[in-house]
């Protein structure tokens, strides 16, 4: 067995040939729109984008870790818990650190220890001058398809004289029974997330009518195939939320709960975790939404996401606060048109698929009352 002494040379001296042994990357960064951030479990940032890239060119995938500030970042790196500093880090800024003989500032401005020789290379290899500028150019397209995701408009509402929201009501029905809630709700969450579009795909990859994440699909059993499938999108989506569900057991009120389920599908359990955790932080009541929800919105600020009661880092809070707002107004539009109960339009159908129904544009004029 190896002495403390021998086992701090040995991660010190961890280089290329070992990580690519591991299999594995660790890279720490400071959370951030541009350097990391997770959606739905999913990591997303331009320094995130590069850094995996270049972990899958050496043939070892990314673990991509935040820390609060830029000590830690350092201080990480140079006790070999991690294997680089992947953001753009200012030299000048940074010259204390720098000065030190144990760190070294690459081409690409990430940071990597000096006795990592053949990281530093491969890292300098791989890096181009255009290598930022195209990642940043995919990274703008990515958002440009963010703000034009739906290229259809879809009516909200079937029939607001039938009570018909949607071809898909009986699945909703069926479904959120299954635990426990109003079946209109989940209609009005599923047309925040595709507008009743059974084939729609988001900007961060999430599919079909309730944008169900590939890696959340592949949690609960969805293969590729089934994905658009309405049903079975419903039904996993349902069952997902079941899961959340139960990491807010401590939130008693059944009213409340609602609201942290909904941002949570939307954002991630941690990051509502953390919301929480800084409404507690500063005096709030971290079981009611209305106290939570400025925190969700604080989390797109450095000054809050870098805060250490934040384990999960940068969210994009009017994203998720919005969300959640949109879907409790839907839902109140939908309670007062559809019963809590009905023989929707799915239902005449033996083949469980949706029946036929009216053309939409004959229901445009119902479907603008309640807009």
């Amino acid at each position: 067995m190896f002495g403390q002494a021998e086992e701090e040379i040995i991660s010190a001296d961890y280089d290329l040939e070992d990580i690519q042994a591991a299999g594995e990357l660790i890279a720490v960064t400071l959370s951030g729109p541009e350097t990391y951030f997770e959606y739905r479990g999913q990591g997303f940032g331009l320094q995130y984008m590069m850094s995996e890239a270049f972990a899958r060119s050496v043939g070892a995938r990314l673990r991509m870790e935040i820390v609060n500030d830029s000590a830690e970042l350092f201080a990480r790196l140079e006790s070999g818990d991690a294997d680089l500093i992947a953001m753009e880090v200012d030299s000048s800024y940074l010259k204390s650190f720098l000065e030190k003989d144990v760190f070294c500032l690459l081409k690409s401005r990430w940071v990597v220890r000096t006795n990592s020789p053949h990281l530093a290379t491969a890292v300098n290899s791989w890096w181009k001058d255009d290598t930022r500028q195209q990642f940043l150019a995919l990274e703008n397209t990515r958002h440009t398809r963010s703000r034009h995701r739906r290229v259809q408009s879809r009516p909200p509402m079937l029939s607001r004289q039938n009570g018909i929201i949607s071809s898909y009501d009986d699945l909703f029905i069926r479904h959120a029974s299954r635990i426990g809630w109003d079946w209109r709700l989940l209609a009005a969450q599923c047309y925040q997330e595709s507008g009743f579009d059974p084939r729609a795909v988001s900007w961060a990859g999430a599919q079909g009518l309730m944008q169900i994440m590939p890696s959340t699909a592949s949690r609960l059993g969805l293969s590729r195939s089934d994905v658009f499938k309405p049903e079975r999108n419903i039904e996993a989506a349902a069952r997902y939320l079941g899961m959340i569900d139960n990491e807010f057991a401590d939130i008693h009120s059944r009213h409340e709960r609602i609201n942290f389920i909904l941002a949570a599908y939307n954002g991630g359990v941690g990051h509502v975790r953390d919301a929480m955790a800084l409404a507690l932080k500063y005096g709030a009541d971290p079981h009611r939404w209305a106290d939570v929800d400025p925190y969700i919105l604080k989390l797109s600020q450095p000054r809050f996401y870098r805060d250490s009661a934040v384990k999960y880092g940068y969210l994009r809070g009017s994203e998720t606060s919005g969300y959640v707002r949109q879907i409790q107004m839907r839902w109140t539009s939908y309670r007062g048109s559809a019963p809590a109960h009905h023989t929707s339009a799915a239902s005449a159908s033996s083949s469980g698929k949706p029946s036929k129904v009216r053309p939409r544009s004959e229901y445009i004029k119902d479907s603008l009352l309640i807009q």
